[in-house]
């Protein structure tokens, strides 16, 4: 599952690179903006890929996967936006230093803080909470239809 679940982020790290570097270095975009683009890129074909062939979610409903990833996503965006904003600023500082130009400085830190991010953070939640909890999709499950009769009762009332 290991293997897979990295072959799948290697996919989506092409597209979200590519996006991200295309974006940055062809078009001029700000390195943030095209880093949050790359990472939606990037986080929907891992989810597709993930959901279909990396995990068998057979005790999953896309719905519930859905909104589980769209949870872990937010915090790995949050992490590769901040990740890469901090650490491109450091290392720009310490141009002079380091020997780097501002492209090189923003590729390195886009590549040291997506594998921190990939591994850590995004494989570990995937496969303990996103992909194959389906105790967590039965909670949910009656979660929503705990508020939904909630929401019914108020209007009928």
């Amino acid at each position: 599952m290991f293997i897979r679940a990295q072959l799948s982020a290697q996919v989506a790290t092409v597209v979200d690179f590519l996006v991200s570097i295309v974006l940055n270095q062809g078009f001029g975009i700000y390195y943030v903006y095209a880093t949050l683009t790359g990472s939606v890129s990037g986080g929907l074909v891992n989810c597709a890929i993930n959901y279909k062939w990396t995990f068998h979610t057979e005790d999953c409903g896309p719905m519930y996967v859905l909104f589980k990833y769209l949870l872990v996503w937010l915090g790995s965006i949050g992490l590769n936006l901040w990740g890469t904003y901090l650490l491109t600023e450091f290392l720009t500082m310490q141009q002079s230093r380091l020997h780097l130009t501002d492209s090189t400085a923003f590729i390195l830190s886009k590549v040291i803080t997506s594998v921190t991010v990939a591994v850590c953070w995004n494989y570990n939640l995937h496969r303990m909470f996103v992909f194959k909890d389906a105790q967590i999709n039965n909670r949910l499950k009656n979660r929503i239809k705990q508020i939904k009769h909630r929401h019914g009762n108020k209007k009928t009332s």
